[in-house]
């Protein structure tokens, strides 16, 4: 057989192996390239599932935060505040580690939090465990950059919409969401790189893999140990996140050239300043 054939058939074998389909048994000797770039890529499935589901998730969460922040009703601005300011004012890992905890060791142990009996069966599982962790932390730091935005909505667009009559729901529809959207966007579009960047701390976070079904750092850990040789798995994992960033920069680019489309050509380009620091 061919070295294209075999590959080929590598990917056949182990392509969708992270959602069960395919061979069950891991490699465990005589690893290819063909096979770690394949079992690697195969874990992406999993990272593009939290990151899919977080986000959109956490998008429809941030924007009713924002708007709860931004209430003049303290029943619903202290709520909103304060859920923000736990989820950004602590560390993601230590989220995850709580999550754990609550969801995974206590009810193990028989035991209860604060008198509540949690969950016990698909919660404990990091396709629905992690991806609530992901969900909520997303929701707090785009919630806190919608805010801002809103804050900070033209004075003018609010003054024209007066004039034409417009008020209540239809107001906001057409006029505040879209220019919030607007000025929002460029600080979104890192929230949403990082938000994809931190599902491989779902590998760190405990919950555990299903018949060795696990992420794209799941797969690379698996083949450093197993080839006692990090310098191949690892690149081949952060190869994958520099193209899935790259895609996510051309469709967020996409989605504020349909923001900006009343602008001229060169304004309505999203220009990608990645945070150093979060």
């Amino acid at each position: 057989m061919s070295a294209a054939a075999e590959c080929l058939q590598t990917i056949a074998d182990y392509g969708l192996r992270s959602i069960g389909i395919g061979e069950r048994l891991l490699p465990r000797s005589d690893f290819t390239l063909c096979q770690q770039v394949t079992l690697i890529g195969s874990g992406m499935i999993w990272n593009l599932y939290f990151g899919v589901l977080a986000l959109a998730a956490g998008f429809v969460l941030a924007n009713g935060l924002a708007l709860a922040k931004a209430s003049p009703r303290r029943w619903l601005r202290r709520p909103a505040e304060g859920f923000i300011f736990v989820f950004r004012g602590s560390p993601l890992f230590i989220q995850f580690f709580l999550a754990y905890s609550a969801l995974v060791l206590l009810p193990r142990e028989g035991l209860s939090l604060f008198g509540l009996t949690l969950p016990t069966g698909w919660m404990a599982r990091a396709w629905a465990g992690a991806l609530l962790v992901l969900t909520l932390n997303t929701a707090a730091y785009s919630a806190e950059i919608f805010h801002g935005a809103l804050r900070n909505v033209p004075k003018g667009d609010l003054e024209a919409a007066d004039a034409f009559g417009l008020t209540g729901w239809a107001r906001f529809r057409r006029i505040v969401w879209p220019t919030m959207m607007r000025l929002a966007w460029p600080a979104y579009t890192n929230e949403a790189i990082f938000l994809f960047h931190a599902t491989t701390l779902v590998f760190f976070s405990g919950f555990p893999a299903f018949r060795q079904e696990g992420d794209s750092l799941y797969y690379a850990s698996y083949l450093a140990d197993k080839t006692f040789n990090p310098f191949v798995a690892y690149p081949i994992a952060a190869g994958y996140f520099i193209l899935l960033t790259l895609c996510l920069i051309w469709l967020f680019g996409v989605v504020n050239q349909r923001l900006n489309r009343h602008l001229p050509g060169r304004a309505r380009r999203l220009r990608y300043r990645p945070n150093i620091i979060r």
